[in-house]
């Protein structure tokens, strides 16, 4: 009997363990779900703010027409989703190349290099991959053109104003925050909040709630811009010993 509760035991934790795994698979798919649909070139790289401009949709369009002036930049960022915190660096060269390396989980990765979109997740063993081409929609991945497809998708709004307010209740950091809710249902998201430094002029947090109510927040901070980053920098090659599963976001 004792042998046998130990076996149940085991088995259990296999299996909570395994329901992590495919929880932290979840997360994760869903969040380059947002590389695809634009959300991570808004939150990441809008760094202007001109003075003068009364209507959201005009600022959303300045910053837009900013970021397609930017080479390349980095930046620290960290992100919570389904109860899960993650952190680490960003990477991103123009015109769509982009990499983030997580600390934490440590060693985990998202990268996209013009052509495949790859995903590895330690814990699971597992590398997920997704081609990624250039035409219609997947042009919005970390490039100017998704700036310009998220204000034809949504409508934008300040959220409280145009003048800076902080960054939460308790915060002495002061940005200015839009709000941009999806015009029609067919949207994953259905609303965008974006809040702008005001000192420095650069994106701190992006948070985006699908139309199940979940909730993902980003937070990106000590940005370091037009560093010429080279092409190697968005090469990489998960381990071999991990398990592939292509075409992921497509599929349950």
């Amino acid at each position: 009997m004792k042998h046998q509760m130990c076996l149940y035991q085991m088995m259990f934790i296999r299996i909570l363990k395994n329901k992590r795994k495919y929880n932290r698979m979840k997360v994760m798919k869903k969040i380059a779900k947002l590389f695809i649909a634009g959300l991570l070139s808004a939150g990441i790289s809008m760094t202007a703010f001109a003075q003068g401009i009364t209507t959201a949709s005009a600022y959303f369009k300045t910053v837009s027409e900013y970021y397609a002036s930017i080479k390349d930049y980095e930046a620290n960022f960290d992100i919570k989703a389904d109860k899960q915190e993650m952190s680490g660096k960003l990477s991103y060269k123009k015109p769509d190349l982009l990499r983030m390396d997580f600390d934490s989980p440590s060693d985990q990765v998202i990268c996209y290099n013009g052509d495949m979109l790859t995903v590895y997740l330690p814990d699971a063993a597992a590398v997920l991959q997704q081609s990624v081409k250039t035409e219609g929609n997947a042009a919005t991945l970390a490039t100017a053109s998704g700036l310009s497809l998220m204000s034809r998708y949504y409508t934008i709004a300040y959220e409280v104003g145009q003048d800076p307010v902080p960054l939460e209740s308790d915060s002495p950091e002061k940005v200015i925050k839009l709000v941009l809710n999806r015009r029609n249902t067919s949207e994953s998201f259905r609303f965008i909040k974006l809040a702008v430094n005001a000192e420095t002029k650069l994106i701190r947090r992006v948070e985006a709630v699908t139309v199940r109510g979940e909730t993902f927040i980003f937070n990106f901070t000590d940005y370091k811009l037009n560093q010429d980053l080279t092409d190697q920098r968005f090469i990489y090659d998960p381990p071999s010993s991990a398990n592939n599963y292509n075409n992921f976001l497509f599929s349950e």
